[in-house]
C-alpha cells in the first residue's frame, strides 16, 4: 500500500472514533450498507419526491405504474402493461396481473384507486402531488379488476409520464399522517426503523419480478461529507450517494455524475423590500457564482432557470446574471432613495445537508450581500421544519425571506416544474403574476412547439423581468462506491438508489 494511503486510513480511523462509530463487518456478503446525508422524515409513498425518502422507497419498497427508460427517455410499462388516451381528459391503464403487495393484498384496480386517493388526501400536503400533478385533479374509475380510467380536470397529454413518480401503495395502509411503515409491490420490504440509528430492508421471496442480487440493505445517515466518505473507505458502508467535491479524492472509488438538480434561493417577491425588482436584481448581481464553484466542483453550471437543458421548455437564450457588485450597490441606492426599506433584515431559510456545502455557500453569500449593503440573517432547519417554509400556507407570510431550494426534473418536461414552483396557485410558489399563469395554462394542454415555446417564454419572464430567484447552479453530484460493488451512479441517483441494479464484484 502506498504511504499516502496509510496516512489516509489512520486519519479516517480517528474520525470514526471521534464520531462514536464502531467499525463493523458486513452482516452477509449479499447485503449492503448505504450511508445517507440525513434521516428520512417519513417513508410515506406520496412523499417520495423528497430525496431522503425516495432513496429508500423508490424501486425498492414501492413501484409506479410506468417508468422512464434512461437510455431513450421514453415511458415504459412497470405495474401497468399498456395505456391509451380515450378522450382529451381521460387515460385508460391496463394493469399487470399476478402482483401482490408485501402484506399479501392484490395489486389491482382497487389498489390504484387507493394510491391516487393517498396522493390527493386532505390531511397533509404530498410533495409528489405538488411537484408532479400540481393544478391537476384526478378522478379514478374502476373499469374492471385490472383496468382503470383516469379523468383529469384538464387535458394532460403527458399523463403517462406523470405517473412514473406516483408510487403504488397497499390499500391497507392507513390514511393518517406521513407513514413510517410503507407497503409496496417492490422487491424489498421494510423490516426495521430504529429512529435516529438505521433503517433495514430485506428481499422478498414472493416478488413478482426478477429476483435482485442484493439480499438486503441497511441505511444509516451522517451529516458530514467527510465521515460518509470515510465510512465507505474503511468498509463501514458500501456506498454513499453524495459527498463533497473536496472529499471526492480517490479516483478508484469516487465518481462524478450530473444529478439533475438545480439550486436556487426562492425570493418572497411580495414582501418588502423584496417586492422591489431592483432589490431582487441586486441579490443576484452581488453573488460571485464562479468563485463559489470551489464548493461544488468546476463541472457545476451556472443556472439561469430551474430546469436543465434536457428538459422540454428549457430556454437556451437566457443568460446567467453576471457578478457586478457595483451595479448591485447602485440599484440598492436608487431603491432606498425611492423609499424602499433596503436596510430591513432578510431571512435566509436554509436546510441542513440539503446538498453538500449548503451551509458554507449560504455563509459566503451572506458575506457578499453584506458587502453591497444588504442585511441578511441565516436560519437553518431540519427537513421537517424547512418544509413548513417551502409549502403554502407559509408560516411567516410577512417575513422577507430567501428559501434555499434544490429541484430535480428527471421527467423531461417543464410541467413538472412550472406550476408548482411559479404559478400563483403553486404550493411552493412565491410568484403572483398573471402573465406567468397564462403561459403555464397555455403550455400544459399543448403539444409540440406550442408547448415548448410557452414554457420557454415563462422561464425568460421569470428570469429577466420578474427576477423570481437567486439562481445558483445546475449541479454535479459526487458519490463514493466500495470496490466490492459493481454499481455506477446515474441521473436518478440523487433521488433514488435502486438496489436491484447493484451487483457484487467477483472475489479475487
Amino acid at each position: 500500500m502506498p504511504k499516502g494511503k496509510i496516512y489516509l486510513a489512520a486519519g479516517i480511523s480517528g474520525l470514526l472514533a471521534v464520531a462514536g462509530i464502531a467499525p463493523q463487518s458486513f452482516a452477509a456478503n449479499e447485503t449492503v450498507t448505504v450511508v445517507l446525508p440525513e434521516e428520512p422524515p417519513s417513508l410515506e409513498p406520496c412523499e417520495s419526491k423528497h430525496s431522503s425518502v425516495g432513496r429508500v422507497l423508490i424501486q425498492n419498497i414501492t413501484e409506479p405504474l410506468t417508468v422512464i427508460d434512461p437510455q431513450t427517455g421514453k415511458v415504459k410499462p412497470e405495474l401497468a402493461t399498456s395505456w391509451e388516451q380515450t378522450a382529451p381528459d381521460t387515460w385508460r391503464f391496463h394493469l399487470r396481473e399476478g402482483v401482490k403487495f408485501s402484506d399479501g393484498a392484490p395489486f389491482d384496480a382497487r389498489a390504484v384507486v387507493a394510491s391516487i386517493e393517498r396522493l390527493q388526501r386532505g390531511d397533509m400536503t404530498c410533495n409528489t402531488k405538488q411537484q408532479t400533478l400540481g393544478g391537476v385533479d384526478v378522478q379514478t374509475t374502476i373499469v374492471s379488476d385490472y383496468v382503470v380510467d383516469f379523468k383529469t380536470n384538464k387535458p394532460i397529454p403527458i399523463f403517462p409520464t406523470m405517473m412514473t413518480v406516483v408510487q403504488m401503495s397497499s390499500p391497507n395502509m392507513k390514511l393518517e399522517g406521513a407513514s413510517r411503515r410503507p407497503i409496496g409491490t417492490g422487491p424489498y420490504v421494510l423490516t426495521a426503523w430504529n429512529a435516529g440509528t438505521d433503517i433495514t430492508v430485506e428481499r422478498r421471496d414472493d416478488y413478482w419480478g426478477e429476483k435482485p442480487v442484493v439480499a438486503g440493505a441497511r441505511y444509516v445517515w451522517r451529516s458530514e461529507s467527510a465521515l460518509r466518505a470515510a465510512m465507505v473507505a474503511t468498509g463501514e458502508a458500501d456506498l454513499t450517494p453524495i459527498i463533497s467535491v473536496a472529499d471526492a479524492n480517490n479516483p478508484e472509488t469516487d465518481l462524478a455524475y450530473p444529478n439533475g438538480e438545480t439550486t436556487r434561493l426562492r425570493i418572497s417577491t411580495n414582501v418588502p423590500p423584496l417586492d422591489d425588482k431592483r432589490v431582487r436584481l441586486a441579490l443576484n448581481l452581488a453573488i460571485d457564482r464562479e468563485g463559489l464553484k470551489v464548493l461544488f466542483g468546476e463541472e457545476a453550471k451556472l443556472a439561469e432557470q430551474l430546469v436543465g437543458p434536457n428538459v422540454n421548455g428549457f430556454n437556451p437564450d437566457i443568460q446567467p446574471f453576471p457578478y457586478d457588485p457595483e451595479k448591485a450597490k447602485q440599484l440598492l441606492a436608487e431603491a432606498k432613495a425611492d423609499g424602499v426599506p433596503v436596510d430591513k433584515a432578510i431571512t435566509i431559510i436554509g436546510r441542513n445537508e440539503i446538498y453538500v456545502n449548503a451551509g458554507e455557500a449560504l455563509e459566503a453569500m451572506r458575506a457578499m450581500w453584506s458587502e453591497v449593503g444588504l442585511n441578511t440573517q441565516i436560519r437553518m432547519f431540519d427537513t421537517g421544519n424547512w418544509l413548513r417554509y417551502q409549502n403554502r400556507p407559509f408560516p411567516e407570510p410577512d417575513m422577507a425571506n430567501l428559501h434555499q431550494d434544490q429541484h430535480d426534473n428527471l421527467l423531461g418536461d417543464a410541467t413538472f416544474t412550472a406550476f408548482n414552483k411559479y404559478d400563483s396557485e403553486g404550493v411552493n410558489s412565491a410568484v403572483y403574476d398573471k402573465r406567468v399563469d397564462d403561459l403555464i395554462a397555455k403550455a400544459e394542454p399543448a403539444t409540440g412547439e406550442t408547448r415548448t415555446k410557452a414554457f420557454q417564454e415563462a422561464f425568460k419572464l421569470l428570469h429577466d423581468d420578474i427576477v423570481a430567484d437567486v439562481y445558483m447552479y445546475h449541479m454535479i453530484g459526487y458519490t463514493r462506491v466500495s470496490p466490492r460493488l459493481d454499481w455506477r451512479p446515474s441521473l436518478a441517483t440523487n433521488s433514488e438508489i435502486d438496489l436491484s441494479e447493484i451487483r457484487f464484484q467477483a472475489s479475487e
